[in-house]
């Protein structure tokens, strides 16, 4: 596999070497070859030394790699919004990765701020579309700083959009049915606001009901309004193995859910175009406090290259992805990683990584 990095900002590059190492030594053990890193200057600090963010050339030269890792990108001397605008949304929008994918998973051993739950109550996937929504950019402000200053900000979604989710969605649910015979005990939720956002909301629903129906019968479908979403997944996390969400839902409940499994220390995304390429990040920022320290924890980009190594596209490991999530959660599971904070870990950053390396 050929794949871009993209190291970034802050502790950007430490986390990344370690999930390099980890990837390595598990493909080591695999029958899948091997793997090639190729490293891009992106991130804050080429955008303030030279006013470039993601150019055209360099967009196109991602295309012709079977994946992509990130980072981190963020930059405390840096506007809020450019940098996300310019590289993070350009890269997803750019190569079409209209799949956000977030599992919430409870690993053994790890703190879980919701009370008599652990890691048989918190096992499920959160699936956010990636490239519509309120997120587009459609709309606009007048009279800026007038006392009737009017800004607008719309959500825009197109039944294709909606669609090719959707159908992500089902097919991933289907899979984990057959897996597990657990998961099929669950319903596919699909979370939106349908009693407010009449518009979209109704466009999101129909498509599911028509998509279940006509195609995934066998799969039990439940639709749940966001807000009460995120009272169940405090109150009873089990009752989710699937759900598909918008964009901007997506986004907030993605964050509940790193945190009831843990914290952001363990949390992995992968922004995911099926057909094209992909890119994986862990979740938790760039971190700049803790930058050049060898005390922030890497196990969400250590995930974020399993997540790699199972979903993008036709070159996949999913051996090599099992055996680093089984060296994690021994870690974990084992109390040689006394906590995900930073600092708190009872190791450095090197360290972990050796660790999770020599359990693969």
């Amino acid at each position: 596999m050929n794949i871009a990095v993209i190291e970034g900002d802050g502790t950007g590059p430490e986390v990344i070497a370690e999930a390099k190492k980890v990837m390595e030594a598990a493909c080591e053990s695999s029958s899948e070859g091997r793997l090639e890193f190729f490293h891009y200057d992106l991130g804050g600090a080429r955008y303030l030394k030279t006013g470039e963010l993601l150019p055209e050339s360099v967009l196109q030269e991602l295309k012709e790699y079977d994946a992509i890792l990130l980072g981190a990108i963020g930059h405390p001397d840096v506007k809020p919004g450019i940098l996300e605008k310019g590289i993070l949304l350009a890269i997803r929008f750019g190569l079409d990765q209209y799949i956000n994918l977030r599992p919430v998973k409870l690993y053994p051993g790890v703190y879980c701020p919701l009370k008599d739950k652990g890691p048989d109550d918190i096992d499920f996937i959160i699936i956010r579309e990636n490239t519509g929504g309120i997120y587009t950019g459609h709309g606009g402000v007048t009279h800026k700083g007038e006392p009737d200053e009017v800004a607008t900000q719309e959500m825009i979604y197109t039944r294709p959009m909606v669609d090719r989710c959707l159908e992500f969605a089902f097919s991933l649910k289907e899979d984990r049915n057959k897996e597990n015979p657990a998961c099929s005990q669950k319903p596919l939720h699909l979370v939106h606001k349908t009693n407010v956002l009449t518009n979209c909301g109704d466009l999101w629903n129909r498509a599911f009901e028509t998509m279940g129906a006509d195609l995934y019968p066998s799969v039990w479908r439940v639709y749940a309004h966001v807000d009460a979403t995120t009272m169940w997944m405090i109150k009873n996390p089990e009752w989710f193995d699937v759900i598909v969400t918008e964009n901007l839902f997506g986004d907030i409940i993605t964050d509940l859910g790193a945190m009831i499994q843990g914290g952001m220390g363990i949390a992995a995304g992968g922004n995911i175009n099926p057909g094209g390429i992909s890119m994986f990040e862990p979740i938790g920022g760039s971190a700049p406090k803790y930058a050049g320290q060898n005390i922030i924890n890497p196990l969400a980009a250590i995930c974020a290259g399993a997540m790699l190594l199972r979903y993008s596209g036709a070159e996949v490991d999913t051996e090599a992805a099992d055996r680093i999530e089984a060296a994690v959660k021994k870690a974990l599971g084992e109390g040689y990683i006394r906590s995900l904070a930073a600092g708190q870990m009872g190791m450095s950053t090197s360290e972990v990584g050796d660790l999770v390396s020599k359990f693969v």
